[in-house]
This record gives structure tokens, sequence and C-alpha cells, in this order.
């Protein structure tokens, strides 16, 4: 197998193309040493932390890389924002895939996603409104608002002054 050293990802010896795709590095290397870290899987800090526990139960040790999305996430937003890359040993991959696809945090292709959605049920549908339609929706929409609470108001009114007149 061979793999990029910048990003971890695996390539099939087999492949022509010998310039990773996601980092654009022209020179691969083969993977002389079995406990060499490779690229498992990306997520965000709750995903790192579910798949590293499994892997942990799995007895598949790991480590983690971080992309950061812009500066000191944490310290702007109050939530660690930034991505994770899930790295484990060569000689235990396959291990890790399995249980990677067992956790979810790995989809294969073709793979059917269940929802809770009952058979009978159809999702609702919704068709983008025009500008102007949307636009028109609000202004009466906020037209028939003020007409609603003039109405209570008024209403209110008239019954108060029913009971007041109902005691003088």
């Amino acid at each position: 197998m061979k793999y990029c050293p910048k990003c971890k990802k695996l390539y099939n010896d087999a492949d022509i193309n010998c310039t990773c795709a996601d980092c654009k590095r022209k020179v691969l290397q083969t993977i002389e040493d079995e406990t060499t870290s490779v690229y498992l899987c990306s997520g965000d800090l709750i995903e790192r932390d579910r798949v590293q526990a499994a892997l942990e139960d799995g007895g598949v040790p790991s480590t983690y890389t971080r992309h950061m999305v812009t500066g000191n996430s944490q310290v702007l937003t109050g939530m660690d924002l930034d991505g994770f890359d899930i790295l484990v040993p060569y000689e235990l991959y396959e291990k890790a895939y399995d249980i990677a696809v067992g956790v979810g945090a790995i989809r294969l292709e073709g793979e059917k996603i269940f929802d809770d959605t009952p058979e009978g049920q159809a999702l609702e549908e919704f068709e983008e409104m025009p500008r102007a339609k949307r636009t028109t929706v609000r202004v009466l929409s906020a037209i028939l608002f003020i007409i609603l609470l003039s109405l209570v108001i008024f209403g209110t009114d008239y019954i108060t002054n029913f009971i007041k007149s109902l005691f003088q």
C-alpha cells in the first residue's frame, strides 16, 4: 500500500496516478513500517471523541490531527468548530475501519440510511418562493397581525366598558 506522508491517506499500489487526490502531493510513499499512522476518517470534536472511544473499546490505539477553521474558533464562538482527522496504525487499519463503519463514522457506498418516517407518511416538500411573493406574504402577514392586535385591544376595551357600565 502507498500513502501520502502529508495527509496520511491510503492508496492502492495499483493506482497509476501517483498524486494524492486531497493535498495534491506528487510523491506517495510505500508503507514499510506497520506502525505508520494512516488516515481513518474525519469529524468534528464530538465525532472524534465518539470514534476514538469506539476504537479504544475495540483495542485500536488512535491519534488525531486538527484542521483549524479560522484562527482559534473556540475563543471567538465558544465552541470548537475545527475538524479532526483520526489516525490509526496501518497494521490495525482493517479492524479500525470495521469499527468506524459499525459506529456510522464511515458510510459505505450504496448504504441505505433509514429514517423514522413511517412508510405511508410522505415528507413535506416546500417550493422556493420568488422574492416578490415572499415580500408580499411578509407585508400581508404584518398587516393581518396589526389588525388582529387592534381587534384584541378594542375588544378588551369594549368588554371592560361593558363590565364598568354594569356597576354604575
